[in-house]
């Protein structure tokens, strides 16, 4: 070989080592990659559906996605709650950049109502032994079906809704329509016998260890799950998610309302007292405020107020009992009407209104009682308290030479008719100024 040759031969190889160099630098991050162990976000829901919930969870998709988890895991336990909220949660976990699973657990757990949507919404769709889902039947006030033609467009949108959910995710969509058309409830072993649901597990890791080599769709790609090994980061709602979680409760708003009226009402009837107002107004504030989230009927709201004003002028006003029983009628009547239902699946538990009647009622009728009473004695301090009090003469007292009494605590200037000596007895007719008229007491 001449030395030409050699020499292209040689440069050959060196080019081609160069070259290399850059490919093995770009596969050493992917080699890494590759071996970070796998990991999974856990959120749990425990309580109704509502915004904040659905923030929790758009938050949760969201930072799951952004720090490499492997999946979502949604631990579930709920009774149902706002429609909206539901449809915001299902849009979320469809278009989500990353799997999803929920969980319905522990042992005795349900997805009822919209928490059978957001099962069927999930990648993979898991229940604990002991578990229920299904009962997702619309209803207006009071609990009873929705008659008429906004019953029927209403059922017909949340059964076809759920049918899209099923249909995306493979499920069975004529049970899912079952379950809202006929309020259809199922066990764990009957709901994956049926396909309604992927898996039944005891415990989160059992959940991981089967959902491990399945295929889901995850925006339109298919990803194999490897979660056998993963460890679990939990993350919880922000405070203000928690705050307006609890506000999301119809019975705590409930609550708050009554402890509201009820604080305004003692700061009027005993001005000054502050505390009670204070306390009161936030409270109401806060009534106010979760009336945002929950669906409110406003003739309910204005029945509460109604009756709770009648009780009150029943205090001050003869009406034999009309105000009232009226004001009792109207307040009961408000309080099983305030919340929509037609549009969620929470309501007022009855023994809570039942029992707030009942405790307004003697609250209100006690402190107006007791106003009255007050408003009906004598007064006992200024002026009038002053008159009729019988005190004791310290200085000689005679007629247009006035004189000095000790009454109520104090010695006033008094003059009198009579011919008063030190120590006799003197009671006070009238006071003028600082001056008082008193007469001999016999």
């Amino acid at each position: 070989m001449s030395i030409r040759s050699t020499l292209m031969v040689v440069a050959t190889l060196a080019i081609a080592t160069f070259a290399s160099q850059p490919i093995f630098a770009a596969d050493a991050p992917a080699k890494s990659a590759a071996h970070t162990p796998p990991w999974v976000q856990l959120i749990t829901i425990d309580g109704s559906i509502n915004p904040a919930t659905a923030s929790y969870i758009g938050d949760s998709l969201a930072s799951a996605n952004a720090e490499g988890a492997s999946a979502l895991v949604i631990e579930l336990d709920t009774p149902g709650g706002l429609l909206n909220s539901a449809e915001k949660i299902v849009k979320a976990i469809l278009a989500a950049p990353l799997p999803v699973i929920v969980y319905v657990a522990p042992s005795g757990a349900s997805a009822a109502s919209a928490g059978t949507f957001i099962t069927e919404a999930a990648n993979v769709a898991a229940m604990a032994p002991g578990t229920t889902i299904g009962a997702a039947h619309p209803v207006e006030e009071g609990g009873e079906d929705i008659k008429g033609a906004m019953g029927q467009k209403l059922e017909n949108f949340t059964a076809t809704f759920a049918r899209t959910i099923a249909q995306q995710r493979g499920r069975n969509e004529d049970w899912v329509e079952q379950a809202v058309r006929h309020s259809v409830a199922i066990g764990e072993r009957e709901a994956l016998a049926k396909n309604v649901i992927d898996i039944v597990a005891p415990d989160l890791r059992s959940l991981l260890t089967q959902a491990s080599g399945r295929k889901v769709q995850v925006e339109g790609h298919s990803v194999t799950l490897a979660l056998a090994d993963a460890t679990v980061r939990r993350v919880r709602m922000t405070p203000g998610q928690q705050l307006l979680n609890v506000l999301a409760d119809p019975n705590i708003v409930y609550l708050l309302l009554m402890a509201g009226l009820i604080g305004l009402y003692f700061e009027f009837a005993h001005p000054g007292v502050i505390f009670p107002g204070v306390a009161g107004a936030i409270c109401l504030l806060l009534a106010l405020a979760s009336f945002q989230v929950l669906p409110v009927n406003l003739t309910g709201l204005l029945l509460i107020f109604l009756g709770v004003g009648m009780l009150i002028s029943e205090a001050f006003v003869t009406s034999y009992g009309i105000l009232g029983l009226g004001g009792v009628t109207a307040f009961v009547i408000g309080s099983l009407f305030l919340i929509d239902t037609s549009k969620t699946d929470l309501a007022v538990d009855h023994n809570i209104i039942y029992g707030a009647a009942a405790a307004l009622t003697l609250i209100i009728l006690g402190i107006g009682y007791i106003v009255a009473r007050e408003r009906r004695n004598r007064a006992t301090t200024g002026a009038e308290g002053i008159v009729g009090e019988v005190g004791e003469v310290r200085e000689a007292i005679a007629p247009g030479t006035p004189g000095k009494v000790f009454v109520h605590g104090e010695i006033w200037r008094a003059i009198s008719a009579d011919a008063l000596s030190p120590g006799a007895r003197a009671r006070v007719k009238s006071i003028n100024g600082l001056e008082l008229q008193v007469q001999k007491v016999a």
